[in-house]
C-alpha cells in the first residue's frame, strides 16, 4: 500500500488510456479521455482458463498470460512433451530432447530457456526459439526442483536438491558461470524477475517462508512470506510479483499473495490448491497464469486447468438520477414509500386532493385501486414490501378538513384501521406498517412537536421533538427505534436541523447543509438519502440538491435532473426513486437514484498511524 510520504508532493499523472500493467496497489492516475481518477487496489482473482491437452506436474515454464509455453512434467511417466498457450487455448509443439520433469525456465514465448530437472542429465540446458529446441552446455551442478529466473540470455539457477544444494550459476547466452551462492541450501524454492533483480522465496528445508533477492552479484534478505510455499507458481518482477499455490508437503494451498519489494500481502484464492505448476515468470504481478501441477498429497493428482489471474481496473462510479417511467398524473403532496423496484404512492394534490394510488415496478407505474379518503399532505410508512404500505393524516384541500384516519394497503386494497389520537396535516412518517412513526404537523401550534408511535393496531405517544416541525412531508427516514426528521418548517432554524431517535427521545445529528422542506428522504438512520425540497422561505424557488447521511454528516450526492418539492419518494441510500412534486408548476416525472459504487469497487479508506 503506498503511504502519503511516499506520493507527497508528487503530480497524479494525465493518460488518454487506463496503464495495461495495473499491478501496483495504491496506484493513482487520469484518464483524460474517460474524465475519470482511476486507480487499482489488491482485489485479483483467479478464473479458469484453457485446459492443457496432458494433465502434469513438474513441467518447466516461461512466457506471460497470453503468451505461454510448458515443458516436459509428471505424468504418470515422465514426458517431453510440449504446449503452447494463445491465451485461451493450449497447442502441442516442437517436443524437448529428452524425457524431462522438476526442471526450471526461463524466457518468453519465442525465446526460452530450461535447465535442470530430475531425470539424468540433471544439469540438462535447453533453448527455445518458438518453433523448436536446441542444446546448450549443460550447468555445472545437475539439480532438480532449483529456483531460476531471467530471459534466454541471462538466467540464473538456484539452490535445488538431490542433493541439497545453495549453488547459483548464470548463463550468459553461451555458457553457465558459478557465482555467489544462497545464504542457506533450499529446493522447491520458486523464483521470479531478471538477472539484475531477481527474487526466490519459500524453499525446504530451512526457509519455509524466506524471501531472498539477488542484485545480479550478492543475495539479501527481502521481506517473508506470509506462510509456506514450497513448489508454488510465479510472476513478475522483483518490486512487483505474485506467488500462487504451493505449501508444505502436508498441504498443498490455492491461496497466492503479492510482493511489493518490501513485503507480502494477500490476495485472491485459486479455485484448487496445487504445487508443482507452471507459472508467467515474464508476466506481471496483475497478469498471470498458474497451469497443471498436483492437486493433492499422497497419491498425486495432476490437473490439466489451468488458472488466470487478473487485477482488475476500477474506476469511481458516481452516483446518478436517471428517468424513471412517468407517473399517472401530476401529483404534489402525496404518499411515497417502498424500493425502487417495488414502490408504492397515493393521495395528493392534483390540483385538488386526489384518492388514486399506484405501484412501481422499476420501469412503469400501474393505477391500483383507491384509498378510501381523499387527501393530500399526507404521511406514509412502509411499503417494502409494497404488499404492506400505511399512510395516515393528510387534508381536504377543497374544505378546512384535516384528518387522523389511517389506511393500510395489502397489495391490491386499502383498508381504514384506528386513527391517530389526532389529526394531522404535514407530517412526516418512517418505519413499516407494523412499527411506524408520525412527525410533527401543520395542525396546530404544539402539534409540530409530537410523535406518535403505531404498532399495527394502535398509535401511542411517542417522544416529543426538540422543535415544532410542520412542512414535515418527507422528513422522515429510518424506523420506529432508529429514525431521522430531516428538515421541515416553519423556519430556516428547523429547516436545516436533523434529529435522530432512538425509540423514545430525539437527540440533535449532523446539520443538513441545504435548508430545506417538504422534501424527500429515504433510507435507514445511519445511511440515507435526502432530495429536492424547498428552501425556507419559499421564494428562492425550487430545489434538486441530493445529500447523503452517514450517521454523522451530509455529503453531497448527484443532483435532481429537475428539481421539486412535496414529491414522493421511496427506496433507500444507495438505491431509490422520486416522483412527482411541485415544479413550476408541477411534474408526473420519475427520476431514478443509483449511489455511488463503493462496495462492488472494493475501495479501502485510507487512515492514519
Amino acid at each position: 500500500m503506498t503511504t502519503y510520504k511516499e506520493i507527497f508532493g508528487k503530480q497524479i499523472k494525465q493518460v488518454s488510456s487506463d496503464p495495461t500493467d495495473a499491478g501496483a496497489e495504491g496506484q493513482v492516475w487520469y484518464n483524460t479521455t474517460a474524465g475519470v481518477f482511476k486507480t487499482v487496489l489488491n482485489v485479483g482473482a483467479f478464473s479458469s482458463g484453457g485446459s492443457t491437452n496432458t494433465a502434469s506436474r513438474g513441467q518447466s515454464g516461461f512466457g506471460t498470460q497470453t503468451a505461454n509455453i510448458i515443458a516436459g512434467g509428471y505424468t504418470g511417466s515422465y514426458t517431453n512433451r510440449t504446449e503452447s498457450y494463445n491465451g485461451s487455448s493450449w497447442s502441442e509443439v516442437g517436443d524437448i530432447p529428452t524425457n524431462q520433469s522438476a526442471g526450471e525456465g526461463a524466457g518468453t514465448q519465442t525465446a526460452g530457456i530450461s535447465f535442470g530437472g530430475e531425470v539424468a542429465p540433471k544439469s540438462l540446458s535447453i533453448t527455445w526459439n518458438g518453433s523448436s529446441w536446441t542444446a546448450t552446455p549443460n550447468m555445472n551442478t545437475g539439480r532438480q526442483y532449483l529456483a531460476g529466473f531471467g530471459t534466454q540470455t541471462a538466467a540464473v539457477a538456484a539452490g535445488g536438491s538431490y542433493p541439497a544444494v545453495n549453488a547459483t550459476e548464470e548463463w550468459n547466452g553461451s555458457s553457465w558461470t558459478t557465482v555467489n551462492t544462497l545464504p542457506t541450501i533450499r529446493y522447491s524454492a520458486t523464483g521470479v524477475g531478471i538477472l539484475t533483480a531477481g527474487l526466490i522465496y519459500s524453499g525446504s528445508p530451512s526457509a519455509p517462508t524466506a524471501t531472498t533477492e539477488y542484485d545480479g552479484t550478492n543475495w539479501t534478505a527481502g521481506g517473508d512470506l506470509l506462510y509456506q510455499a514450497d513448489g508454488s507458481s510465479a510472476s513478475g518482477t522483483q518490486t512487483d510479483a505474485l506467488q500462487m499455490g504451493g505449501g508444505p508437503v502436508s498441504s498443498l494451498g490455492g491461496s497466492s499473495a503479492k510482493y511489493n519489494g518490501t513485503s507480502w500481502s494477500a490476495t485472491g484464492s485459486m479455485a484448487a490448491g496445487r504445487a508443482e505448476g507452471s507459472g508467467s515468470p515474464s508476466g506481471t504481478g496483475s497478469t498471470a497464469l498458474v497451469t497443471n501441477g498436483s492437486i493433492q498429497t499422497g497419491p498425486t493428482s495432476h490437473p490439466a486447468a489451468t488458472e488466470e489471474y487478473n487485477t482488475s481496473i476500477y474506476s469511481p462510479v458516481a452516483a446518478t438520477w436517471a428517468s424513471g417511467g412517468n407517473y399517472p398524473g401530476s401529483q404534489s403532496y402525496f404518499a411515497g414509500m417502498g424500493t425502487l423496484t417495488a414502490g408504492l404512492a397515493a393521495g395528493g394534490d392534483v390540483p385538488g386532493a386526489s384518492n388514486v394510488s399506484a405501484e412501481y415496478d422499476g420501469t412503469n407505474w400501474t393505477a391500483g385501486n383507491n384509498i378510501g379518503t381523499t387527501r393530500r399532505n399526507l404521511a406514509q410508512a412502509g411499503g417494502s414490501p409494497q404488499t404492506a404500505g400505511l399512510i395516515f393524516g393528510g387534508a381536504d384541500g377543497s374544505v378546512p378538513a384535516t384528518y387522523a384516519n389511517t389506511e393500510e394497503y395489502n397489495g391490491t386494497n386499502w383498508s381504514t384501521v384506528n386513527a391517530m389520537p389526532l389529526a394531522r396535516s404535514g407530517a412526516g412518517g418512517l418505519g413499516v406498517q407494523t412499527a411506524a412513526l408520525a412527525i410533527g404537523s401543520d395542525t396546530g401550534p404544539l402539534n409540530g412537536t409530537t410523535t406518535s408511535e403505531y404498532d399495527g393496531t394502535n398509535w401511542t405517544a411517542g417522544g416529543a421533538l426538540s422543535q415544532a416541525r410542520n412542512n414535515a412531508i418527507g422528513v422522515g427516514a429510518g424506523t420506529q427505534t432508529a429514525g431521522l426528521a430531516v428538515g421541515g418548517g416553519p423556519n430556516p432554524a428547523v429547516a436545516g436541523k436533523v434529529e435522530e431517535y432512538n425509540g423514545s427521545s430525539w437527540t440533535t445529528g449532523g446539520a443538513l447543509p441545504a435548508v430545506k422542506e417538504k422534501l424527500g428522504t429515504t433510507g435507514i438512520q445511519t445511511s440515507a438519502l435526502s432530495s429536492g425540497g424547498s428552501s425556507y422561505p419559499a421564494s428562492p424557488g425550487v430545489l434538486s440538491t441530493s445529500f447523503i447521511y452517514n450517521g454523522t454528516s451530509w455529503a453531497a450526492s448527484a443532483t435532481l435532473g429537475t428539481g421539486r418539492y412535496a414529491q414522493a419518494t421511496g427506496g433507500n441510500a444507495t438505491s431509490g426513486f422520486v416522483t412527482g412534486g411541485r415544479t413550476a408548476p408541477g411534474t408526473n416525472a420519475t427520476e431514478e437514484y443509483t449511489g455511488e459504487d463503493t462496495t462492488a469497487l472494493g475501495y479501502k479508506t485510507l487512515t492514519s498511524s
